[in-house]
C-alpha cells in the first residue's frame, strides 16, 4: 500500500497538479484575509482581534481534517506517545508563531506585497535544507537562485528612489519573519511524517497552534469579533485553504525531495498578486510588481533546476 502511494505521489503529473492547487489556495489567502478584516472592521491596531481570527480559522480547518477522516476511515491516531510533543511543538511552530507574525504583518503591507515577500520562505528553505538534507546541499547555482530570489523581494518593496513605505517592521518585516518560520516548520514537517499519518500532522498541528492562538486573543481582549453571514462563509474557506494546502503539502513532502517540492511556490506570488488585483483592486502592471514577480519566479527555478536523481533524495 505505501509503494502503491509513493509510486502516485511521486507521479511529476500528480506532484504537479497537487502542488499547484496548493500554491493557489495559499495565493488566494491574501485577499482573502484582507477582505476578511474589511468584513469584520478588524483596523490596524486590533491585533488582537486578528489573533482570534487567525485562531478561529485553523481551528475550523483541524475540524474540517477531522471530519474528512472520520468520513473517509482514515486514521489520525498518534501511534507512539513520543509523536505527542513532536505535533505540539510543529502546531506552536507552524501555526501559533508563523500566523501570529502573518496576520500582523498582512494588516500593514498589501496582499499584493505580502504574497511576494511570503515567496522568500523558499529561499529560507534552501538554507536550511543544506544543513539537514546531504541531497539539498547548497551550490553555485542555489546560492545564485538565493541572491536572485531576495533581490525580488528588495524591488518589491521599492517605489521611484526608495524603499516603499521606508520598510514597516510589524508590514512587511513581520511577513520575512512569517515566511522564515514557515520554512523551519517545513523542514520539521518532512522529518515527523516519516513516522506520521500527513493527516494526523496536519490535523493536530492545526487544533493545539489554534488553541494558543485564539487563548492570546482573549487574554488580549480581542473578543469583539461579530460575525456576518458573508464573513463566516468568508471564514469557512479560509479554513478550507488551510485544511486542504497543509495536508497536500504534507503529503508531497512525506514522498518527494523538499527541493523538488518546493519549485512550485514559485507560483504563490503570481496567484496572489492576480487574486489581489481582482478583488482588491490593487495595482498589478506595476513595474515593480511584476519585476519582482519575475526575479522571485526566476530564482527559486534556478535553485531547484538540478538534475532530478539529487533532487528526489
Amino acid at each position: 500500500m505505501r509503494d502503491r502511494q509513493k509510486q502516485i505521489f511521486t507521479n511529476t503529473y500528480v506532484l504537479m497538479a497537487l502542488a499547484l492547487i496548493s500554491c493557489f489556495l495559499w495565493g488566494s489567502a491574501f485577499p482573502s484575509i484582507k477582505v476578511g478584516y474589511r468584513f469584520l472592521s478588524i483596523g490596524a491596531g486590533d491585533t488582537y482581534e486578528k489573533i482570534v481570527f487567525a485562531g478561529y480559522r485553523f481551528f475550523l480547518s483541524s475540524m474540517m481534517i477531522f471530519t474528512f477522516c472520520l468520513l473517509s476511515g482514515r486514521s489520525i491516531k498518534l501511534k507512539k506517545k513520543s509523536h505527542i510533543p513532536k505535533v505540539f511543538f510543529l502546531g506552536v511552530l507552524q501555526t501559533t508563531i508563523q500566523y501570529t507574525f502573518f496576520y500582523i504583518g498582512l494588516s500593514n503591507t498589501s496582499g499584493t506585497l505580502g504574497s511576494i515577500l511570503s515567496s522568500s520562505s523558499t529561499f529560507f528553505t534552501v538554507i536550511l535544507a543544506h544543513f539537514f538534507y546531504k541531497a539539498d546541499r547548497l551550490t553555485f547555482r542555489r546560492i545564485a537562485g538565493v541572491i536572485l530570489g531576495f533581490a525580488g523581494v528588495i524591488i518589491a518593496n521599492m517605489k521611484g528612489n526608495g524603499v516603499q513605505g521606508g520598510f514597516s517592521i510589524t508590514g512587511e518585516g513581520f511577513v520575512i519573519i512569517s515566511s522564515l518560520v514557515g520554512a523551519m516548520a517545513g523542514i520539521y514537517t518532512k522529518k515527523i511524517s516519516k513516522d506520521i499519518s500527513p493527516f494526523a500532522i496536519s490535523g493536530y498541528q492545526l487544533l493545539i497552534g489554534s488553541i494558543i492562538l485564539i487563548f492570546i486573543g482573549f487574554a488580549g481582549g480581542g473578543r469583539d469579533i461579530a460575525f456576518t453571514p458573508k464573513s463566516f462563509i468568508l471564514l469557512l474557506y479560509l479554513g478550507f485553504i488551510s485544511a486542504a494546502a497543509f495536508t497536500l503539502w504534507a503529503i508531497l513532502l512525506k514522498y518527494n525531495g523538499v527541493g523538488r517540492v518546493s519549485i512550485y511556490k514559485f507560483t504563490i506570488p503570481l496567484f496572489g498578486t492576480l487574486l489581489s488585483y481582482v478583488f482588491l483592486q490593487e495595482e498589478f502592471m506595476g513595474f515593480y510588481v511584476i519585476a519582482s514577480a519575475i526575479y522571485v519566479s526566476l530564482g527559486i527555478l534556478l535553485i531547484n533546476a538540478t538534475p532530478k536523481s539529487k533532487v528526489d533524495q
